[in-house]
């Protein structure tokens, strides 16, 4: 029992004890709240304060630059009004100005008119002295005057003439020469048969092979005239087509280094030659057009320039002797101030018919226009290469220099395999052909076969047969001759009269 009364006086004890602790925790914690929000109260006063003073001074600042703005705009004001009284005047000078222009017009008006009616008054005056109008003194002073400088001017024409004729023969020597001397080309080497060596002569038995049937075979897919017996060690390849040619002889080579000679052989030998030779004459055609720096010709006339390797003109190679023209083109356009681009292109391309003379009829340069307007070539080359020769009129710069240098490849020495004793048969044939018809006195072949003189006798032939002769020993040169170029006939009747004084 006793127990029991402790174990209660100790919890009532206990329970005071802690009453008491709580209320001092309770006590301490309200004062240490008060004193924080005390703090809190000082520091949110001082943000306040201070955000106070911030704001006055933005205030302030934007007081201060609105005022700096204001001024600016009056000053601005100012200046605009002072800039529309400037304006002001100025329009007001402007139009007295115009006002005084207006009067001075009228008044140089006034006086024209006045001079109007005293040049009238004078005029009448010189007709009533003279006694001729206006309009037959003026034709009787240009009268006068013609007949006194008439004689002055004529002199001075022909002055100029002479003179413009003598500088423009030496220029144009003084470029030619110039040209041609800074061109070096090869002479001519080119004939109508080629040559292909044999080891031993064995091999010519096996091309010939049995009854003759290898050569047979040969021949017939070639085209070409084979001889084995003419020249010991060689067999020799006759041939005008000179592409028929090569390939004969690419043919025998591969088929002496192959071994195996028969015609089935022969037959695929001949198509890989051919299509060698194709390759090869696209590779010359583009050659020839990067060594004279001439792009974007068309592959089609590309491979018509490549062709021209394999054909000759007199001996001459017509694709070096289109090299040669284009670069002497080239120089001589330059120094005239004509088209370099349009006269290398058209020289180079000028022979190109020759490629094709075998498959299509017409002369060659006429041919060579028609292919060029073809395949897309400019038109100014087109007309310069088909006027390179005088039956065609030449109507540009180009052309005429295109003709000029077709002259100096072709009549250059060495350039084509001429000998002196054909040459020499070529004038005489000329000077036949012209005597043969009547009224003929005498004839030469001058130029070196380039130009034939008439002279006729004028008792026979009068000035329009005189035309008509020229026109038909023309016609008869190109039935009865071959001859490079053209042949110029100038047919010549000369009358004298002759009286002695005695």
């Amino acid at each position: 029992m006793l127990e029991a009364v402790l174990a209660v006086v100790g919890l009532v004890v206990g329970f005071g004890a802690n009453t008491v602790v709580m209320k001092q925790r309770q006590g301490s914690a309200e004062a240490k709240a008060e004193k924080e929000l005390a703090n809190a109260k000082k520091e949110a006063n001082k943000l306040v304060d201070k955000a106070r003073e911030e704001a006055n001074k933005s205030l302030e600042a934007g007081r201060k630059e609105e005022q700096t703005r204001r001024n600016e705009l009056k000053e601005l004001e100012k200046r605009l009004i002072n800039r529309e009284e400037t304006l002001d005047r100025k329009l007001d000078e402007l139009d007295k100005r115009s006002e005084g222009l207006r009067k001075g017009e009228d008044e140089v008006e006034q006086l024209k008119n006045e001079i109007r009616e005293i040049r009238g008054r004078q005029q009448e005056k010189l007709e009533k002295i003279a006694k001729l109008s206006k309009a037959e003194a003026a034709e009787k002073l240009m009268q006068m005057t013609e007949r006194d400088i008439r004689g002055d001017l004529t002199g001075l024409i022909n002055k100029l003439q002479n003179e413009a004729r003598e500088n423009a023969d030496e220029q144009a020597a003084l470029i030619i020469t110039q040209a041609m001397e800074r061109m070096s080309s090869e002479v001519t080497a080119e004939r109508t048969v080629a040559s292909v060596k044999l080891d031993d002569e064995e091999m010519k038995g096996r091309i010939i092979g049995k009854e003759g049937r290898n050569i047979q075979a040969l021949q017939r897919a070639t085209g070409v005239d084979i001889m084995v017996d003419d020249t010991p060690g060689y067999i020799v390849l006759s041939s005008f087509d000179p592409i028929r040619r090569e390939v004969a002889r690419q043919t025998l080579e591969m088929l002496m280094k192959d071994g195996r000679i028969h015609p089935g052989r022969i037959e695929e030998v001949v198509e890989k030659a051919q299509k060698n030779v194709e390759k090869d004459v696209a590779r010359a055609g583009e050659d020839a057009a990067r060594e004279v720096g001439i792009i974007g010709i068309p592959k089609e006339i590309l491979h018509l320039l490549g062709e021209l390797k394999y054909r000759t003109s007199y001996g001459q190679n017509v694709l070096k002797h289109s090299t040669e023209m284009a670069h002497i083109a080239g120089m001589i356009a330059e120094e005239i101030g004509a088209n370099v681009k349009t006269a290398k292109y058209a020289a180079l391309v000028h022979d190109l018919g020759k490629a094709l003379t075998h498959k299509m009829e017409g002369k060659h340069h006429h041919i060579s226009g028609e292919m060029l307007r073809k395949y897309g070539a400019p038109e100014e080359v087109a007309l310069a290469a088909e006027q390179h020769h005088d039956d065609v009129e030449a109507t540009s710069v180009e052309a005429l220099v295109v003709r000029v240098v077709d002259a100096i490849s072709a009549s250059r020495p060495g350039a084509r395999n001429v000998s002196a004793e054909n040459f020499s048969e070529r004038m005489r044939d000329l000077e036949n052909v012209a005597n043969s018809f009547k009224g003929i006195e005498k004839s030469y072949a001058i130029s070196a076969g380039r130009e034939v003189r008439v002279f006729v006798r004028p008792q026979s032939i009068d000035d329009l047969s005189a035309i008509k002769l020229a026109r038909d020993i023309a016609t008869k040169i190109e039935s009865t001759m071959q001859y490079p170029g053209t042949i110029k006939v100038n047919v010549i009747r000369e009358t004298r009269a002759v009286e002695f004084a005695k």
